[in-house]
């Protein structure tokens, strides 16, 4: 079925953004899985395509595109490549591009938003701690004030971007004893002293993805560092998680997408006594079942985009968008490296490396049992 929601002018920006990607990425993939990082080259490039400020004002060198679906389509054609772009790119441009457009003075647009552009300044955000996971109420980094700065004592971990990160927005406890509303956003400079990079970690999958521990022993932060207002971080957090969860429903379904329709052209290919694979009833109706139950999810996570366009899009829709586009992607790669027999599981197959990427995405973003769990109360349970 066709999809509407996009124009000429955003079709125009996909074929960009994929020759941008054909050009300054695919050629790269296995020297950046090697280095587990992006270079800071592919973001330069990123810059000076008007590729990372798709929300931010054009005064401080932003696209300001002004329109969710141009980040929809860039995601989607990140995620065609493989899952680490989507979720590198998507922390920066995506996620903390919201709290830096709106959140931040105009001294601080006018210091971090020009480099965050241009891919000179690379944010990550460290919310998840090592004993809190989803549990974002339950912070243990600390932020006590001493005259007019603010001293940071804690560590977070999973932190994509957060061994190259420049800048990294930190969510941090100043009032203790208000619980979930103590909660305060602070953009920490990584030449701060005190402040520290753990080792990359080692992950299952999407290799190519900087993820990192950080560590804050005394870090002195000043006031004009706070994002947002004093004590209200939680509630800033909550207010962008939707976009965040949108995000990762597009690329889930783009993903999974992705590797379905290669998956097709293989088992038309493939010969199995004596016919193509395809052919057999099983693989016939498995297929008509992946496909189907794609193009169904894309109206579901279409209308959300548009939801969140017009400024309607509710958490709890952005939570069904996000758990189940992320079980979708997995069951339909899973059925995809069966259908590539023994070569699905061959580390050289596309379709192993995506299966292997995509397993992470029913766990961050908050759990899919987290977004079940937000969907039942709506229910009133």
């Amino acid at each position: 079925m066709r999809r509407t929601i996009y124009t000429e002018d955003h079709e125009a920006f996909r074929e960009s953004a994929r020759e941008f990607l054909d050009r300054e990425a695919r050629p790269h993939l296995e020297d950046w899985a090697e280095a587990k990082a992006l270079p800071r080259s592919f973001w330069l490039a990123a810059g000076k395509q008007d590729l990372l400020g798709l929300e931010v004002p054009e005064q401080y060198g932003g696209a300001e595109a002004g329109d969710y679906r141009f980040n929809a389509v860039f995601t989607e054609e990140l995620a065609k490549v493989n899952m680490a772009l989507p979720s590198c790119v998507g922390i920066h441009g995506d996620i903390v591009a919201p709290y830096l457009v709106h959140l931040t003075t105009e001294e601080q647009k006018q210091r971090w938003l020009p480099g965050f552009c241009s891919g000179e300044l690379l944010t990550a955000i460290g919310m998840t701690e090592p004993s809190g996971g989803s549990d974002l109420a339950a912070l243990k980094t600390t932020a006590v004030r001493d005259g007019d700065e603010w001293v940071l004592n804690g560590s977070k971990t999973f932190i994509t971007n957060g061994y190259s990160a420049d800048l990294v927005l930190v969510a941090a406890r100043t009032s203790p004893e208000k619980k979930a509303r103590g909660i305060t956003l602070f953009a920490v400079e990584a030449d701060r002293e005190g402040y520290s990079r753990g080792r990359k970690l080692d992950k299952v999958g999407q290799d190519e993805s900087d993820t990192a521990e950080l560590f804050f022993e005394d870090v002195r932060v000043p006031d004009e560092n706070i994002v947002g207002q004093l004590d209200e971080g939680f509630i800033h957090m909550m207010t962008w998680l939707p976009q965040e969860r949108l995000g990762s429903a597009v690329t889930n379904l783009a993903h999974a997408r992705q590797i379905l329709d290669e998956t097709l052209d293989y088992v038309k290919e493939r010969q199995a006594f004596g016919q193509p694979v395809g052919h057999f009833q099983h693989n016939k109706f498995l297929m008509a079942d992946l496909v189907t139950r794609v193009e169904v999810t894309q109206a579901f996570v279409d209308q959300c985009v548009l939801a969140h366009c017009d400024g309607e899009l509710t958490p709890i829709d952005a939570a069904k968008a996000k758990w189940w586009t992320a079980q979708v992607q997995n069951d339909v790669l899973d059925h995809c490296v069966q259908l590539h027999g023994g070569y699905g599981f061959m580390n050289e197959y596309r379709v192993a490396r995506a299966w292997r990427d995509a397993r992470v995405t029913k766990i961050w973003a908050g759990s899919n049992e987290i977004m079940k769990e937000l969907i039942g109360r709506d229910l009133g349970l």
